[in-house]
């Protein structure tokens, strides 16, 4: 059977009219040149790193795949498939030839093609829910799954679309929302994780001066166990003063800590903050819950999730350490 691809045709699919007016499908790259001539992966990698040296390694490698696969692993009988956002309409058909290059093929910007035999055309509408968050991936090429497809064939063979129930799908969608929040959130404290100690100290800072906190922040070197100090005025005259300590390490902080952090909370009114990246031990919760002034523990999932309440009210000096982009869903 072969295996099924999608080719995505530019961002918002904008030229699938031109691949299927010219029964082809293209992808871009236009400045690693013709790779045509190139065999083993780690030389689609070598080319792709030539050629774009200012992006990340994982882009690279990301684009060094992709084209090694448009290239090199689709074959003459494949399936292919191409969205056209515009009409919201699956183009679907079969690979016809080797991959080609044409330096003038859409201007130059999209020069290593193949021929297509287009066959049919499936409405998005009337795919499962499934189908449509498989194929929605931002990748320009990515190998459709056998199941995915033998919904486009049940569809092209005159099947009537499967009617999921508003609820069905509202629940599809839910669980899909559910792992997309899920996913980011893991990104975001990957992220937070990869900061030094002084770029942690400086983000907790701006969290609290999110938080309507005016912060006084220690300078680096011994700080007797303030990091950070909070409070109305910024000078610790006016109450609540907060007193911050930031452990920014894999390991979790004890009871040994917490008490050494204790002993630096003097004042009747003064409230604790003990930020660990690394997390706590049950000890350690437990000797915060019976500390004579209140002392609040915060690991890295509790960070995260006040950063992302507050993340609107931060300074430009706290996102810079931070930056977050506001993904919309449908309610």
């Amino acid at each position: 059977m072969g295996s099924t691809w999608l080719v995505r045709a530019d961002s918002g699919g904008r030229l699938a009219p031109e691949f299927k007016s010219r029964a082809i499908v293209a992808i871009g790259w236009i400045e690693a040149g013709n790779t045509l001539d190139l065999v083993t992966r780690e030389d689609f990698s070598q080319r792709m790193a030539d050629a774009y040296p200012e992006d990340s390694k994982p882009k690279q490698r990301s684009a060094a795949g992709q084209v090694f696969r448009f290239v090199r692993e689709v074959q003459v009988g494949d399936r292919v498939v191409t969205y056209d956002s515009a009409r919201r309409i699956y183009l679907v058909g079969r690979i016809a030839s080797a991959a080609r290059y044409d330096a003038t093929l859409f201007e130059g910007e999209f020069p290593t093609y193949r021929q297509i035999e287009w066959l049919h055309e499936v409405a998005r509408d009337d795919l499962t829910v499934k189908a449509k968050n498989s194929l929605g991936s931002t990748l320009t090429l990515f190998k459709v799954s056998a199941e995915i497809y033998r919904e486009f064939e049940a569809l092209m063979g005159g099947a009537q679309p499967q009617q999921a129930s508003e609820e069905d799908e509202g629940l599809e969608e839910e669980d899909l929302l559910q792992d997309l929040q899920a996913r980011s959130l893991e990104f975001i404290k990957d992220r937070v994780s990869k900061l030094d100690w002084e770029q942690m100290q400086d983000l907790t800072a701006g969290l609290l001066r999110a938080m309507g906190y005016k912060t006084r922040v220690s300078p680096s070197g011994p700080d007797r166990g303030k990091d950070i100090v909070a409070s109305p005025d910024g000078f610790g005259f006016e109450q609540p003063r907060i007193i911050v300590e930031v452990k920014h390490r894999r390991g979790q902080m004890g009871t040994q800590e917490v008490r050494g952090f204790l002993a630096v909370i003097r004042h009747p009114g003064d409230k604790g903050l003990y930020v660990s990246t690394g997390g706590f031990s049950r000890e350690a919760y437990y000797e915060a819950e019976r500390a004579n002034n209140p002392i609040t523990l915060m690991d890295l999932d509790d960070l995260v999730e006040a950063i992302l309440e507050h993340y609107e009210a931060m300074d430009l000096e706290t996102r810079v350490l931070l930056p977050l982009k506001r993904v919309y869903w449908p309610a």
